[in-house]
């Protein structure tokens, strides 16, 4: 697993036991006549347990997601167990200030912990200014897992909020319990870490804690009671939290079934520190950018190393821009290519490798860990700007002698992958290996980079994705487009211990001079760069070339045809030159290695990771090209499929909306109309009671309701004079010979249901009969 690179580095008071006595519910101190027996499974029983329960596994969940990525889930999991089973202990004697100025010291020790874990290198960066900073960046959107050793930071953490939580819970501080837990899920979404579900999680079990803890006191029958209330808040916080970001800025994506997808640029090049995978998306047309330049090259704008299972991540921290940055280890070529922007943009794209950037934005401008440039602040319509770029000139011959002599850095860094990665994954990636006879990690990369091309059809269309992307693309979909294709390409590579990346930027764009290139929103892509010893990172891309650009310039046609603006400049629309095919060449070689050609695989072996070999047993999947025409258009002609959060989402508004209709007496008012409208037959003596009531209810609705001491032929004559006429007294006999004479046939009973059905139809429009009244007696 890698480690990740940006160096970062209270509770209040609790009651005392004296407090507890205060309480109404019940609990007594040694004060009262001896100690009350706390216990885990005595606070469990309890339902305002379970909402402490829901709230705790939510932050857990969320550190062990960071562990799961980083390494150590594990560890993570025992950690846990053991710290929990201590504040259990704890909490049968143990006051609660003490308890809280325990966890105060644990969070000390923690962060002192993780700080000596820490590289004395990075800890020699830390000054008070510094850590301010970190923290503040934490706290507005920038994830836990791009800290330098986030894994050791998540297990130095992790037990802190566990122990308070429960400790809380076992002593019964169910409200005290779940608040700690939401304001550590809280952290998390701030760190935009969290997700709409773990904060809807986290939401629910507050509200359930708070709920049941305020009705402890009234008991079971009042706990029955409220129930209906609590499911209606339950399913507001559902059906809110989907429609909503949880915090601004954050990574989190709304569930809004049916909404609009974004577009490719920008879920890929709006150059921020972490890039998801969202599902269908759309191809914008407008012009971002112009280039002159002596030859076409991909326009990077930045690289991702840490692999999440739904995303990428950048680790490590931008430095300012010096004047100057480093050539690549092996031979390259100089490309100098002159930029102007046609509309804001928030990235330098530039060929790789930059080496020299000029014009006034290298005044504010910064270098990535992943030696990428990025500008100091928003580059406006005609800001132009100058980069000069040494590209790398490897042959695929020097490639594949490279061997596997990876710095350490550079193998863990970018090696890692998620514990929780299907060892499937490994498996087909060493079938397709052995398939292609690849013996040296350059012959990988080709084997993989085509098997990904033949075997996977390019679709902007595609649900968004379940679980682990790379796992899903390449088991469970037969299309996708970029991102699913380059995720899934570095994934396969590192499970064989070949250190690769995941990149994005810009397709070369159109060309309309000898020297220049229009580059639109829609040429926004991402690729894959794998790590040769002596020759640094080599450019793959595994996306399939023809379908994308068909999808491109169809959506171009359309806007043209449309009359949308910002399609065009100067000498696009009837360029004298065709955009340029952007996929690697037939023999496999990386882009940017114009001429070379193919040689014989090399004799060197390289190591696999994981532990995965070449045995192809139990595998079923079809590796042969699945043909047929590209997707493509702009992504929304396929229509809405629900998925699980959609149904998820569904379900709890149904919830929500039997319980509000319950809680204000809808669900009562709707049977009760039923009933009114239709009597099931049974027997005579029954049928004419039932009809009896029937007319009872009637009455209530469309009259008054019977009195007080009103016997049933009072009310009837009251009825038979003011409103039903002679057949209000055919009931009442019906009625009286069936409760108090000698019963009732079959002939005056069906008399009685007729004309209660008739007096109903006279008499009960719609709204009255939902209107409401007593239920009847």
């Amino acid at each position: 697993m890698s480690t990740p690179s940006s160096p970062f580095g209270g509770m209040g008071s609790g009651r005392t036991e004296r407090g507890d006595r205060a309480r109404g519910d019940g609990r007594a101190d040694a004060a009262d006549g001896g100690p009350e027996r706390y216990g885990v499974v005595a606070a469990l029983r309890r339902p305002a347990g379970v909402g402490d329960v829901l709230a705790a596994a939510s932050f857990l969940a969320v550190f062990y997601h960071v562990v799961d990525v980083v390494g150590g889930a594990t560890f993570l999991l025992m950690e846990v167990a053991v710290v929990a089973g201590v504040a259990a202990w704890f909490g049968g004697f143990l006051r609660e200030r003490t308890a809280v100025l325990l966890t105060a010291v644990g969070f000390a020790v923690a962060l002192g912990g993780y700080v000596l874990s820490v590289p004395q290198s990075a800890r020699a960066l830390f000054t008070v200014g510094r850590v301010g900073a970190d923290v503040l960046a934490l706290v507005t959107g920038l994830s836990v897992l791009r800290l330098l050793n986030a894994g050791a930071w998540a297990l130095f953490l992790a037990p802190v909020p566990t122990f308070l939580t429960t400790y809380l819970l076992v002593r019964r501080r169910a409200t005290a319990a779940a608040t700690v837990a939401a304001a550590t899920t809280g952290f998390f979404l701030l760190t935009g870490d969290a997700g709409p579900w773990v904060g809807l999680a986290t939401a629910v079990g507050l509200t359930l804690a708070v709920g049941f803890d305020g009705l402890s006191a009234a008991g079971r029958r009042g706990v029955l009671a409220q129930w209906d209330t609590l499911a209606v808040l339950v399913a507001v916080m559902v059906v809110a939290t989907s429609l909503v970001t949880v915090v601004p800025g954050s990574a989190t994506n709304p569930v809004v079934p049916g909404g609009d997808s974004p577009t490719v640029e920008s879920s890929l090049v709006a150059n921020t520190d972490s890039v998801g995978v969202l599902g269908s998306i759309r191809l914008s047309p407008e012009v971002r950018f112009t280039v002159e330049a002596d030859a076409s090259e991909y326009w990077r704008v930045g690289s991702y190393d840490r692999y999440t299972g739904g995303g990428w991540v950048r680790s490590g921290e931008a430095q300012p821009y010096s004047g100057q940055l480093g050539p690549p280890p092996g031979e390259s070529e100089r490309l100098v290519q002159q930029v102007t922007a046609r509309t804001q943009l928030d990235a330098l794209p530039a060929a790789w490798r930059p080496v020299e950037l000029r014009g006034r934005v290298a005044d504010t401008a910064q270098v990535t860990d992943h030696d990428g440039l990025k500008p100091g602040t928003t580059l406006i319509e005609n800001d132009t700007y100058t980069v000069v770029s040494e590209r790398p000139t490897a042959t695929p011959g020097q490639l594949r002698r490279a061997g596997v002599d990876y710095p350490g850095a550079i193998s863990s860094r970018y090696t890692q992958l998620p514990e929780s990665t299907p060892d499937r994954v490994g498996e087909r990636t060493a079938e397709v290996l052995a398939q292609a006879d690849a013996r040296n990690p350059y012959d990988a990369a080709v084997a993989v980079e085509r098997h990904l091309e033949r075997s996977k059809e390019y679709s902007l269309d595609v649900p968004a994705p379940q679980g682990n992307v790379a796992d899903r693309f390449l088991f469970e979909m037969e299309s996708g487009y970029c991102v699913y294709y380059a995720t899934t390409m570095v994934a396969m590579l590192r499970t064989q211990g070949v250190p690769a990346r995941f990149v994005v930027g810009y397709t070369p764009g159109q060309r309309v001079a000898e020297d220049e290139w229009v580059v639109r929103g829609l040429d926004s892509h991402a690729w894959v760069e794998v790590y040769f010893p002596d020759h640094g990172w080599i450019r793959f891309d595994p996306t399939p070339g023809g379908p994308r650009e068909a999808a491109e310039q169809s959506s171009i046609d359309t806007a043209r045809e449309e009359g949308a603006t910002d399609v065009d400049v100067d000498g696009s629309e009837n360029g004298s030159y065709e955009t340029p095919t952007a996929t690697p060449d037939a023999t496999g070689s990386p882009s940017g290695s114009d001429g070379i050609t193919a040689v014989d695989p090399g004799a060197d072996a390289f190591g696999t990771a994981r532990g995965v070999t070449a045995d192809n047993s139990g595998l079923t999947a079809n590796l042969t090209n699945a043909g047929g025409p590209a997707g493509g258009g702009d992504g929304d002609g396929g229509g809405w499929t629900p998925t699980r959060s959609d149904v998820a989402v569904g379900a709890a508004a149904l919830v929500g909306v039997a319980a509000g209709a319950r809680r204000f007496g809808l669900t009562g008012r709707l049977r009760r109309t039923v009933w009114l409208l239709r009597q099931r037959r049974v027997d005579p003596a029954t049928d004419a009671e039932r009809a009896f009531r029937r007319l009872e209810y009637l009455a209530a609705l469309v009259y008054r309701p019977r009195r007080p001491g009103e016997t049933p032929r009072q009310f009837v004559e009251a009825l038979s004079r003011d409103r039903f006429g002679e057949g209000a007294r055919a009931v009442a006999d019906a009625y009286e010979h069936a409760r108090y004479g000698g019963g009732v046939d079959d002939r005056e009973a069906s008399r009685a249901v007729e004309t209660v059905d008739a007096l109903v139809r006279e008499h009960a429009p719609v709204l009255r009969r939902l209107g409401g009244a007593g239920k009847p007696s």
